[in-house]
């Protein structure tokens, strides 16, 4: 494993090229004629992320044939629905930051956050729609549906807190995964892959997105850092991640009274919140998950072990490894 710091840059040596050219396409997706909306899309381009979803999209496409104008319109247009989506989420949350900076909503208030967020919903539609990705279009739309399906089910959940291993599974394929899983399949839609290949390349997405959001969930239970959020968010929010649904299953009647207690009244309790934090490390919450999480990792490198050695094969297996290893 490489080190964490020049992780994300050997992972892109294979599309440098072709990430630099994205960039400038990304750009233009984005242009308006309203000029708050140019000044706000300046500011989500200026502090854009690592790019996991484009660099998905470019390894996919590279481990089945040579990219095409095809792969660079799948990498806009899932990278405008997940920016549309980052932003919405932080006016769910109330979130007013966003990597260490001000989020959209903390700037320009939540009304203008949502329009953004809408138009940047609308320009990757329109982005497919222009240049006649109907099969692109198809796999984004139906991605968008389970990432809202699966939101409003874990707000139903976390409101009855009645939420089983499976419905979480379900929360999270739908939350997270099924984009991770759009952006690998369209990499090998947008080159000609046979059925085959899609279908095995959107599974590969599946797992390795199970086991982003399941590392995601550990972070909540591990001392704060630079890791993006406060300690013991999810249980402030009355979220149930794994390590706690596999707790609350596996202790008596009155630990699961006094932890559900805290989770109803407490929850805004910081020390309560951190004893409940303790509890489940001592049950055994931590291990379970990240057990779960290393076999979801697995299943990912497995299916990659299906495609021939190559460059993109072998960054696609480092951002595997990047996934489960990261620390922010």
């Amino acid at each position: 494993m490489s080190s964490k710091k020049s992780s994300i840059s050997i992972i892109k040596a294979p599309i440098e090229k072709e990430m630099k050219q994205f960039d400038s396409y990304f750009k233009k997706s984005m242009k308006s004629k309203v000029r708050l909306l140019d000044i706000i899309n300046n500011y989500i381009i200026k502090r854009k992320g690592k790019e996991v979803r484009p660099i998905l999209t470019f390894l996919s496409a590279k481990l089945i044939g040579d990219i095409q104008e095809s792969t660079y319109i799948a990498a806009a247009l899932t990278q405008l629905l997940h920016t549309a989506t980052l932003i919405h989420d932080d006016v769910v949350d109330e979130a007013y930051e966003r990597r260490g900076f001000f989020s959209i909503n903390a700037l320009w208030k939540s009304k203008a956050a949502v329009l953004v967020g809408d138009f940047l919903l609308s320009k990757g539609l329109l982005v497919a729609l222009e240049n006649k990705e109907y099969d692109q279009l198809q796999v984004v739309s139906d991605a968008v549906r389970e990432m809202s399906e699966g939101e409003l089910l874990q707000l139903e959940k976390s409101r009855k807190l009645d939420i089983t291993e499976e419905v979480y599974f379900d929360i999270i394929y739908k939350k997270t995964a099924s984009l991770i899983a759009s952006c690998t399949q369209l990499g090998a839609l947008s080159v000609g892959a046979t059925n085959d290949q899609q279908e095995k390349l959107k599974k590969f997405g599946e797992y390795l997105g199970v086991a982003f959001q399941m590392k995601d969930d550990l972070f909540d239970y591990e001392k704060q850092g630079n890791i993006g959020k406060p300690t013991g968010n999810d249980i402030k929010e009355k979220k149930l991640t794994l390590p706690l649904i596999y707790v609350l299953r596996n202790v008596t009647d009155k630990e699961r009274k006094w932890a559900l207690k805290i989770i109803r009244k407490h929850n805004k309790d910081s020390e309560k919140v951190n004893e409940l934090i303790q509890f489940v490390k001592e049950k055994g919450g931590i291990d379970y998950t990240r057990d779960k999480m290393l076999e979801y990792k697995q299943k990912a490198l497995d299916i990659l072990a299906d495609f021939s050695e190559s460059e993109a094969n072998l960054s696609l297996q480092e951002l595997v490894e990047y996934t489960i290893s990261r620390t922010k």
